[in-house]
C-alpha cells in the first residue's frame, strides 16, 4: 500500500502496490516497562495505548492539531506548555482523570476539530507517553491503535528496510498487560499480513495476532472489541470513572488514516 505524507503524519493513499517483498521481524512487547533497555534501537517502534493516549493523539492530529508534544513528566508538561508560543493546549491525565489546570483530559471525545485545529498540544498521560519514552532508541517511532491499524501497517511496509525489526510496544495499565493493546498489536499484524508475507513473529506477536483473529471472527467486531475492553484493567477503570463512552470510539477499527510520527529533532508528533 502506497503512502503519502501530510501534516498529520502518514496517510494511506489506498493503493495496494507494496513493491518488492521485504522480510520483517516482528516483536510484541506486552508491557513497555518489561522491555530490555534499547531493545528497539535501529528498528521501528509502534507505541500502542488504545485506552487512551494513542487513540487520542491520532484523533487530535486527524482533527487538525498542528503538532503534539508528548511528555512523560507532569511538571515538565506544565513548564513546556507555559514556554511555548501560543496557541497551546495542555492535555492529559493521571489515573484516568483530567489534571487540575489542564485544558483537556485524555478522552478522544475532547479533541474535536473546533477545540484542537491549528493548536500545539502538550500531552502527558499515565502510561502512553511513558511508553513512547521507553521506545526512544528506535529509528522510527509511530503511534498505533485500532482506529488506524491498516494505515499503520502500510506505513511500516513503506518505512521498513529488509530484515528490519518492528517493535509493537504496548503501554499496558500500571504495569499490567491489557487486552486492548494486545488486540491492537494483533490488528496491525493482521493488516500487515505478517504471517503470510514471509515475516518472522516472536511468540508474543503470534499470540496477539491469534487473539485478534479470534475476536475478529465475531459478526460485530467493534462490539466484540468493546466487550474485551470492558474486561481489561484499563477498560474497567474507565467504566468505573464514568467514561465508558470512550470504549466504542477506541474500538472503531480503521476509521482514521493518520499515523503520528515522532520527530526527535523537535520532540513532537506530526
Amino acid at each position: 500500500m502506497a503512502i503519502r505524507w501530510s501534516f498529520g503524519g502518514l496517510r494511506s493513499s489506498g493503493s495496494t502496490d507494496r513493491g518488492p517483498a521485504t522480510m520483517l521481524h516482528w516483536h510484541c512487547h506486552t508491557v513497555f516497562d518489561r522491555m530490555p533497555p534499547a531493545v528497539a534501537a535501529g528498528g521501528i517502534a509502534i507505541v500502542i495505548d488504545v485506552l487512551r493516549a494513542s487513540t487520542t493523539m491520532i484523533t487530535a492530529l486527524a482533527h487538525g492539531a498542528r503538532r503534539i508534544m508528548p511528555v512523560a513528566d507532569l511538571d515538565e508538561a506544565r513548564r513546556l506548555a507555559a514556554d511555548l508560543e501560543p496557541p497551546v493546549l495542555l492535555g492529559g491525565e493521571r489515573g484516568g482523570i483530567r489534571l487540575p489546570g489542564f485544558d483537556l483530559g485524555n478522552s478522544p471525545l475532547d479533541y474535536t476539530p473546533a477545540r484542537v485545529a491549528g493548536q500545539t498540544l502538550v500531552i502527558t498521560t499515565t502510561n502512553g507517553t511513558a511508553a513512547l519514552y521507553a521506545a526512544r532508541a528506535a529509528r522510527e517511532i509511530l503511534i498505533g491503535a485500532i482506529i488506524n491499524r491498516s494505515a499503520v501497517a502500510a506505513a511500516i511496509r513503506s518505512l521498513a528496510r529488509d530484515e528490519d525489526s518492528i517493535h509493537l510496544v504496548c503501554a499496558g495499565t500500571d504495569g499490567l498487560v491489557t487486552a486492548e493493546d494486545l488486540l491492537a498489536a494483533g490488528a496491525i499484524l493482521d493488516a500487515a499480513g505478517a504471517d503470510a508475507a514471509g515475516d518472522s513473529l516472536d511468540p508474543a506477536a503470534r499470540e496477539a495476532l491469534a487473539q485478534f483473529r479470534r475476536t475478529a471472527a465475531s459478526d460485530d467486531l467493534p462490539a466484540a472489541l468493546v466487550a474485551e475492553f470492558r474486561r481489561s484493567p484499563g477498560g474497567a477503570n474507565l467504566v468505573d470513572l464514568g467514561m465508558a463512552a470512550d470504549l466504542p470510539v477506541a474500538a472503531a477499527i480503521d476509521t482514521l488514516t493518520v499515523v503520528p510520527r515522532f520527530h526527535p529533532a523537535t520532540a513532537d508528533l506530526r
